[in-house]
């Protein structure tokens, strides 16, 4: 089974992680979350290494979640201890999300080394949430991000760090109208640190590792961790865990008025023109819906069946 995520020390000081999905436009599934888990704890703890790039091949940075995942959590091992991981209802639910968006960011978040998300194309929901958990994002100049999720009857993203990212104000404003915004808005925001031609996103993103992975290593760590313990103290994890819970709940409202907690055939066709995810075949579209109609019947909030 080929990696959905690849790992190479590109120079000396310089580790480069990338998506590894072109077909599916770096979707993230269950696989991936747990391969680019893998992936930061090497990383982490190669000595060889004092800079993190997180890349993506193709022409698109992420899609977001793969909403057609067809793997489930029970081929990897667990990262926090939380339990109720694999149990039906919403108890399974909520312990699966958890684990996968909100612990999983969390971690990479925290990494004890600089990290740099060069991105390209869309970044869309889930997409945002990788980039974000980095400390620095290089942008090209065909870079597009939104969180749609709004539209989907829910508030945002599992990593909900908009407003740090963008401001309350502008965060409201993008998130009520489900709307998009460029690289040159991104890096107006804040959001990004910079914006370059797509062409030398690359050869940009390497130059600024090579500069940070100049500096010492324990001062580089310490920089980090003040910056990180900043926003710890403006509340950032409280409010990351409160928005995580108001997500969890619309999840549930969705459900019991819906019977879904999204669209069981994939993406609203609402959405269609901000997702370009690749599509499921009609077979595996059919045995997904069939899934779902199933576990709604089973449990009266989501499950196993919703991926």
């Amino acid at each position: 089974m080929t990696s959905t995520v690849q790992y190479e020390v590109v120079e000396p000081g310089i580790g480069v992680i990338t998506l590894n999905r072109p077909d599916k436009r770096n979707a993230q599934d269950v696989r991936m979350t747990y391969e680019l888990n893998d992936a930061f704890e090497r990383a982490a703890r190669d000595d060889a290494v004092k800079v993190i790039v997180l890349a993506a091949a193709g022409p698109h940075f992420s899609a977001g979640h793969d909403l057609n995942d067809v793997v489930w959590h029970d081929e990897f091992t667990q990262v926090s201890n939380w339990g109720g991981y694999g149990e039906p209802g919403a108890e399974g639910w909520v312990a699966r999300e958890e684990e996968i968006y909100l612990e999983m960011c969390a971690r990479w978040r925290s990494i004890p080394k600089p990290t740099i998300a060069a991105v390209q194309g869309r970044a869309i929901g889930g997409g945002l949430m990788l980039a974000w958990v980095c400390d620095l994002i290089i942008a090209a100049d065909d870079a597009v991000f939104c969180d749609p999720v709004v539209a989907m009857g829910v508030c945002g993203v599992e990593w909900f760090v908009h407003p740090w990212e963008l401001g309350p104000r502008k965060a409201k404003e993008l998130l009520f109208t489900s709307g998009s915004w460029d690289a040159d808005e991104a890096h107006r925001l804040g959001m990004v640190n910079s914006v370059v031609p797509r062409d030398e996103l690359t050869d940009a993103t390497l130059a600024l590792a090579r500069r940070i992975a100049a500096q010492p290593m324990f001062a580089l760590r310490l920089t980090k961790e003040a910056v990180n313990q900043a926003t710890d103290i403006q509340g950032q994890p409280s409010a990351v865990r409160a928005a995580f819970s108001l997500h969890q709940l619309a999840h549930t409202h969705n459900l019991e008025r819906y019977g879904i907690c999204l669209d069981p055939a994939g993406i609203p066709p609402a959405l269609q023109d901000r997702f370009p995810q690749a599509e499921p075949d009609d077979k595996l579209r059919a045995e997904r819906r069939a899934d779902r109609v199933a576990a709604v019947a089973d449990h009266p909030h989501p499950g196993k069946a919703q991926a």
